[in-house]
């Protein structure tokens, strides 16, 4: 055998092998653990963006000619179809009966009436808001009050509502300070359990993916949102991780994507200048999602995100 066969066969037992990782990364990603630097939550947090790397695997395979090789580089790709694919055509279905806007609106946004006027401008009927300090709140408070007269707030996450809000109650996630809330709010007569979370940040250091704070606000809203009596529930917020997670689990077990069921696209959100993933969410039960996108940029570091439901 010439050294060049050898080293063709070579390079193409590294393109197979590659192959199969990635198609094992994509399919199996719940397998891979987490007692290693979160790793497993990491690769979840951006998995979409692995099917980028089928595209020059299948380039090197076809340059160098080896069927085999092509196709080894299909597998990943019919992995990630089955599990994307179905995300990227417009699934709108029509108007709803309400529609929320929520918006991590950035501790450090000083630009409130600019960014009051982006969410309102898609005429939402509830306007959830997390990461608000208090001098934003008053600020708020006055560029809404006209259009949205009902309101909740608790601590840095608050409500606005055009429909009336017949109680409200901090959901304690143990933090010492409020990050989530429970709303019911009377929409045209029909009472909907309105919850909205602002989960606490991640952070990816030479300790990994370090989420455990995380991690455990989200147990503690998932057994928030587990003893709900309302049927219909939505929430929505910064829960600072994608559906993917396996984190958000105790969350995303009982509430659909809105996004996934009504919208186009992956729906990213964060970092608002060039987004790269979906933290910012909207998930809902007993409702049907109608539509559901993510509006223009505002000041912050994240982009609103938008959904309309039909009883």
């Amino acid at each position: 055998m010439s050294r060049t066969s050898r080293g063709t066969k070579i390079f193409s037992a590294i393109i197979i092998a590659c192959s199969l990782l990635l198609a094992a990364v994509l399919g199996l990603h719940r397998f891979i653990p987490n007692r290693w630097y979160n790793l497993g939550s990491l690769i979840e947090t951006f998995l979409p963006w692995f099917g980028l790397l089928i595209l020059p695997l299948l380039i090197l395979a076809a340059v160098r000619r080896r069927p085999v090789a092509i196709a080894a580089t299909l597998v990943p790709a019919i992995v990630w179809f089955s599990d994307f694919a179905g995300l990227i055509p417009d699934k709108e279905i029509g108007d709803g009966d309400f529609r929320i806007v929520a918006h991590n609106v950035n501790a450090e946004n000083l630009d409130t009436e600019a960014t009051a006027a982006t969410l309102v401008e898609a005429e939402p009927d509830l306007i959830a808001l997390v990461e608000l300090t208090a001098e934003q709140q008053e600020s708020w408070g006055v560029a809404l009050a006209e259009q949205y007269p009902y309101s909740a707030v608790f601590g840095t996450v608050g409500l606005w509502s055009n429909q009336p809000i017949a109680a409200s109650n901090e959901v304690d996630l143990n933090l010492g300070w409020a990050r989530a809330f429970r709303a019911e709010v009377e929409i045209d007569g029909e009472p909907v359990a309105v919850y909205v979370a602002h989960l606490l940040s991640v952070r990816v250091n030479s300790e990994g993916f370090t989420s455990a704070q995380r991690n455990d606000t989200a147990n503690l809203l998932g057994e928030a949102i587990a003893a709900e009596d309302l049927e219909r529930v939505v929430l929505a917020g910064d829960l600072n991780g994608t559906v993917q997670d396996r984190s958000l689990a105790p969350i995303t077990y009982q509430l659909e994507s809105a996004q996934a069921a009504a919208g186009k696209g992956f729906g990213f959100t964060w970092p608002a200048d060039r987004p790269l993933a979906r933290i910012d969410q909207v998930l809902y039960r007993g409702l049907e999602a109608t539509a559901s996108g993510v509006l223009d940029s505002t000041a912050s570091d994240h982009r609103p995100v938008s959904a309309d439901f039909r009883f």
